[in-house]
């Protein structure tokens, strides 16, 4: 994976959770904390939304992980910000751990 899938799945992982946050009303964070600790609707018709839901908002902790970490690595290999810009506006592949 590089550093522009990792950005593409952030923002399309966002967009799904923007969904769910709209449907619902509450924001993703409140809804997994409550999940993590067990809570389940009371509604049937909600488990699977509520289990794709709570996918979606880990798999985005995990690329936003995977992000920092790509960047943090960039940076200590000297790349100045402006120089990882400059890769990344022309779609150049940034491989990332």
């Amino acid at each position: 994976m590089d550093l522009y899938e990792i950005i593409e799945d952030i923002h399309a992982l966002r967009e799904d959770l923007k969904e769910f946050e709209r449907k619902y009303g509450v924001l993703s964070k409140t809804f997994y904390e409550s999940y993590q600790n067990g809570e389940e609707p009371k509604q049937e018709s909600w488990l699977l939304d509520w289990s794709d839901w709570a996918g979606a908002y880990k798999t985005l902790l995990r690329r936003q992980e995977q992000y920092e970490h790509a960047i943090k690595e960039l940076r200590a290999e000297s790349q100045t910000l402006v120089d990882l810009i400059g890769k990344t506006a022309r779609h150049e592949p940034i491989s990332v751990a």
